[in-house]
């Protein structure tokens, strides 16, 4: 598809999920978890992270905000670092709801031998310019259910029985619209991309988690806390349990922190930084919409989240550098 926000729309469409109903979402994620279900005229209903040290969707908060309305569960493999699918396919099983995947943080990552995006009835991945597998924009759903596969393919383009490349391989001579469909195709050019990055996908991801294992080396004996560090496997490459794919490198800051010339600090020696993410229930839009809500330790983990850089090119002398900076405005 053209990209993660299409898939996951889609998904929701696929669903058949529509207004009076409701979706049970995160709101430490990019805005567009939230808006495609919003897109449908459903309705989200934000859970809680886990905890400071594991920012994954919390299982007790999903199964908190279970009612009547709940028609589906999206969960968002947070900086690449698997949620408790376990727990959560439990409570998926035992309320009958079923669960999306944003794999858009964690494509080639694994929990207990499954690859994420499987858990779930469906899984959909971004390639945006940022992500591990890129093609610049684009994006990827996927499902092992035959009957929502069909549907998605007619959502995907149109509607439409037959495309282009059917006609003209002699498949077919016209085609039926049989569905409101969209246009939310991928091109040529970057599917083609697409298969080229997928042979780097796991080398890329290895070099990524080598460098969060550097970074948690550098930062040990910091004020800075180290989300996922406790909770995850050691080495984080090779090991049984689950296999990340380091997306971002997120720090939490001392409480009280200057967040704001803690940045500009590290932007002054040319060390860039961001946040993944402002909470989405704190955006106007949504405040406007579904009044003021308060999710404390989502709201305390993003006021000290700071995203520190973090792709394959990075060597372990420049981790190095980015932690004497960090360690050093403090």
């Amino acid at each position: 598809v053209g990209n993660c926000t299409q898939a996951l729309h889609m998904a929701v469409i696929a669903l058949g999920i529509s207004a009076g109903d409701e979706v049970i979402v995160p709101s430490l994620s990019f805005v567009a978890t939230a808006n495609a279900v919003l897109y449908t005229g459903a309705t989200v209903r934000f859970a809680e992270i886990t905890s400071l040290s594991d920012p994954t969707i919390s299982p007790a908060s999903i199964e908190a905000n279970i009612n009547k309305k709940t028609r589906a569960i999206i969960v968002m493999h947070y900086a690449g670092f698997p949620c408790d699918m376990p727990a959560i396919m439990a409570l998926a099983t035992k309320h009958n709801i079923p669960v999306i995947e944003d794999v858009a943080h964690a494509p080639g990552a694994w929990l207990n031998g499954k690859a994420l995006g499987t858990f779930g009835i469906m899984g959909c991945f971004s390639f945006f310019s940022n992500k591990n597998l890129s093609t610049g924009e684009g994006g990827m759903i996927i499902t092992d259910n035959a009957e929502l596969a069909a549907q998605l393919r007619l959502l995907r383009s149109h509607g439409m029985t037959t495309l282009t490349w059917d006609r003209h391989k002699g498949h077919a001579a016209s085609y039926d619209v049989v569905s409101l469909g969209y246009n939310n195709r991928i091109d040529e050019i970057r599917s083609a991309i697409g298969r080229v990055q997928l042979r780097k996908l796991a080398a890329n991801n290895h070099k990524r988690l080598d460098l969060i294992e550097e970074y948690w080396t550098q930062l040990g004996n910091t004020p800075v806390e180290l989300p996922f560090q406790q909770n995850s496997p050691r080495p984080l490459w090779g090991n049984t349990t689950h296999q990340a794919a380091g997306h971002i490198f997120p720090i939490l800051l001392p409480a009280g922190t200057d967040r704001a010339a803690f940045m500009e600090a590290l932007k002054y020696v040319g060390i860039q930084t961001s946040i993944h993410y402002p909470p989405i229930h704190t955006f106007s839009a949504f405040r406007a919409k579904m009044g003021i809500q308060h999710l404390p330790l989502t709201e305390t983990y993003a006021e000290r989240e700071i995203t520190l850089p973090l792709y394959p090119g990075m060597t372990p002398t420049m981790v190095k550098i980015v932690s004497d900076a960090v360690k050093t405005n403090l």
